[in-house]
């Protein structure tokens, strides 16, 4: 009997799954439309002049962030210039060149250090040997919350005390209280051994931060990046309650609602808000979230999981739909006439 009951749910999954799976891609950008980390109107032409060896666009750019007092936009711009001078270093070389004392190369220099430092199996050794470049950069630009990203990002891989931490976060949110990224890399500090928090520690510095952002602000996805921090543990998630994830969960879906769906601007936080959702089940909710990511698909948190970030990310779009489909009834109930409703 039990051995029967097991097959027929089984065979109804089955059928639900081919029923509904084709319909619920309605609406859905096809594989070859999806994006990976694509650049918005301001940084595009700048990347395409990097390519050929023009840095001056990027230059220009970067000006106008800092004039602009621009500091998330500023901040993902560093982040994906810095990642091209990786592949094409002769580029920022010939910046480096003409013009070595611009504010802006030089916060570009540090960023690109830091990265390659990271990526060093003499880790430790390589960021000391760096720290003269991130001090450098902050030296200029004494409003700038994006060098201090940069700092935290440096102190992550050092043993740095709890306090001189502190005071490179004092430093980031004076100048930007509620800047993403710097909050993102405190955060990731926190997570560290250097860091020596908890996870139940790092969920109360993200839940905080949060509650004092903004309703817009990217702030908000904080507790999900918290809830990623603590699933994906290598040493194994300590007890968390299920109503905190969730709640961090429910953060992150209603602040993508704030925005409107295929938007590229909070991209990031979609994709990983559909990861989070997908290791809670929340399979419905995480449909809707591909729904809005439209075709923005992003390295982050695919290239955690994989070396194939586009590929994880479409192969994840379409088991969601495999898992609302297997949840979705053969047939719909039909409405009632009008008449039969008073």
């Amino acid at each position: 009997m039990v051995r029967t009951m097991v097959l027929l749910r089984a065979l109804i999954r089955t059928a639900r799954m081919a029923r509904h799976t084709s319909s619920l891609a309605a609406g859905l950008p096809a594989d070859d439309e999806v994006l990976l980390d694509a650049p918005d109107a301001r940084l595009g032409p700048a990347l395409v002049a990097a390519g050929r060896g023009e840095y001056r666009p990027a230059a220009r750019l970067l000006a106008a962030t800092r004039e602009d007092a621009a500091w998330e936009d500023r901040d993902r711009y560093v982040m994906r210039l810095a990642a091209f001078a990786g592949a094409r270093p002769e580029w920022l070389a010939r910046w480096r060149t003409d013009a070595p004392r611009d504010p802006d190369l030089l916060l570009l220099v540090a960023e690109r250090a830091v990265a390659d430092a990271w990526s060093s199996p003499a880790r430790a050794e390589r960021l000391h040997e760096v720290t003269d470049l991130v001090t450098a950069a902050a030296r200029p630009a004494p409003g700038d919350p994006v060098p201090w990203r940069v700092a935290l990002d440096h102190a992550r891989g050092t043993p740095v005390p709890r306090v001189p931490f502190e005071e490179l976060w004092a430093e980031a949110v004076r100048r930007s209280p509620h800047h993403y990224g710097c909050h993102v890399a405190a955060l990731r500090f926190l997570a560290t051994a250097g860091g020596g928090a908890g996870h139940g520690q790092c969920f109360d510095f993200a839940e905080r931060a949060a509650q004092d952002a903004l309703p817009d602000s990217l702030v908000q996805a904080l507790p999900v990046r918290a809830v990623f921090g603590h699933l994906s543990s290598p040493a194994g998630p300590e007890p968390v309650p299920r109503a905190r994830l969730d709640a961090a969960a429910d953060r992150g879906v209603a602040l993508s609602a704030r925005y409107a769906p295929a938007d590229p601007w909070p991209a990031e936080v979609r994709n990983l808000l559909v990861c989070v959702l997908v290791r809670l089940e929340r399979w419905t909710d995480a449909l809707e979230q591909v729904r809005r990511i439209g075709p923005y698909a992003t390295s982050f948190p695919w290239d955690r999981l994989s070396d194939d970030p586009l590929g994880q990310f479409l192969e994840v779009r379409d088991g969601v739909r495999i898992e609302v489909a297997a949840s979705t009834p053969l047939r719909t109930r039909p409405r009632r006439a009008a008449a039969d409703d008073h």
